[in-house]
Formats: structure tokens, sequence, C-alpha cells
């Protein structure tokens, strides 16, 4: 402890060299920073939230700091640190009054939930305004007990940052497998000179597609997907099982 502090002195603990004035330029400095920290994390996507709006993680973010270095630091008054968390916590309310009160104040904070996946298709416009990859979504499905995007109904980014998936009851068609995961054991990929019959899945998107059935076809025939892929895999409905009847594979 330095020699110039005077322990439990209590103009210091409480207002410090500061004049009475300088609270009222905490309430300004307080409303700014809280201010310009949520505009921040509304900006940062919802990907980092982890369960948290961007309005709850500002309050962990503010009353963290402010109280933590009051604790510690001498130089930093009890008054001032809890004016700043009473102004934290104040602001906190208001803002919430104003997202239950105003859908657009909601939108703005919160943003809207966004769907990424449509009867097993991917939307990869929609994944980058999520600021999500491919294998980010892929993980988060499989966590849900999704094997392949054919099961796959619809699938929402939501304002919190989860994922909301509606899969298909029974029967659900051939799609792009997810399982294994791609790092570990990447698809095959259909060469142009392979004949096929039976779905195929883009690798970009999961479009299936269904070749001549006679399997006289080859893949070198087959266009260039919508999404801009030109790279097709084997649709299954289970990548699991081993691939024991025609429609578990689009290899002749």
């Amino acid at each position: 402890m330095s020699a110039e502090v005077v322990p439990f002195d209590w103009a210091r603990l409480f207002l410090g060299d500061t004049p009475p004035l300088f609270l009222l330029e905490i309430v300004f400095r307080t409303t700014v920073i809280f201010g310009w920290l949520l505009l921040l994390l509304r900006f940062t996507g919802k990907r980092g939230m982890a369960q948290l709006s961007p309005l709850e993680l500002a309050i962990v973010i503010g009353l963290g700091s402010a109280t933590g270095d009051p604790m510690f630091y001498p130089e930093v008054p009890l008054l001032h640190a809890m004016l700043v968390m009473a102004l934290v916590v104040g602001l906190q309310a208001l803002m919430a009054r104003l997202v239950i009160r105003s859908e657009r104040v909601e939108t703005f904070m919160e943003g809207v939930p966004v769907e990424l996946v449509r009867d097993g298709v991917l939307s990869g416009r929609a994944l980058e305004a999520s600021n999500l990859s491919r294998e980010d979504l892929f993980e988060r499905l499989r966590a849900q007990g999704v094997r392949q995007l054919g099961e796959v109904q619809r699938a929402y980014f939501e304002q919190d940052g989860n994922l909301t998936v509606f899969t298909r009851a029974q029967d659900a068609p051939p799609g792009l497998p997810v399982v294994p995961p791609w790092d570990l054991e990447p698809p095959p990929v259909v060469q142009p000179s392979e004949p096929v019959r039976g779905p195929l899945a883009c690798l970009g998107c999961g479009t299936t597609r269904d070749p001549d059935p006679s399997g006289q076809q080859d893949a070198g025939a087959l266009r260039a997907c919508a999404c801009g892929s030109d790279r097709f895999t084997p649709a299954t409905t289970d990548p699991l099982a081993p691939p024991s009847t025609a429609s578990d594979t689009g290899l002749n």
C-alpha cells in the first residue's frame, strides 16, 4: 500500500479528490459508454452472444467493470462506483422497457430470426449475414441429431444465437450428409466421368438432383448448381448406415 494512502479516510473512500460536480460527469460518461457498448455488441453478431442478448451482455460487462475496480484500487471512490452501477442498472431497465414497448427498438437491439435451411437446402446469403460458416451450422445440426440435410424442413438462427430446427417426422428424402464431420471424413466427390444413378447433393448448398435413373448419365453432364458449385456427392438418407441400396448412393 502506498505511504500516501490513509486507511479508512472516509472522504477519499466515497468522494476521492474530485469536486462533487464530477458526479454529474460520471453520469454523462456512463451513459455514453453504455450506449456505445450496446451499439458495438449489436454489430458483433448473434454468434458470440451465447444465449445472451446484447442488452444482457452489456449489463454484465458494465457491472463487472464498475464493481471490480473500487474493490482494490484506493484511488477509485466508492460513491463513484456505486453511481456507475446504479446508472448501468437504470439504463438496462430503461432499454428493456423500450424493447418491450417498441418493435423497432427490439429489432434494432436484438435483430430478427434468420432462416438458414429450407427443405434441405442451405441459404449461403443467410449464413454470411449471420456470420456463420457451413461447418458451424453442421456442428449445430449434429448436436440436435441431424444426420443429413434432407431431414431438415426449416432451421432458424434465433435472436439469442440459438438454432431452432424443424425436422421431418418420418420419410425424410435423401440429402447432403452432415455426419461424419467433414474435417474427419469429407464426403466423396462424384467425378465428371462417373456414371451416376440416384440422387446427388450439391456440396455447396445441399440441393439434390435426380439424374437419369438408368445410370447412363455421367456426372459431367450435370449443370452447375444455382449456388455456383459444380461439385456433387451422393445424397443419402442415413450417412452412418452402410450403403446397401441404390437409394443410399448416387454412384453406380
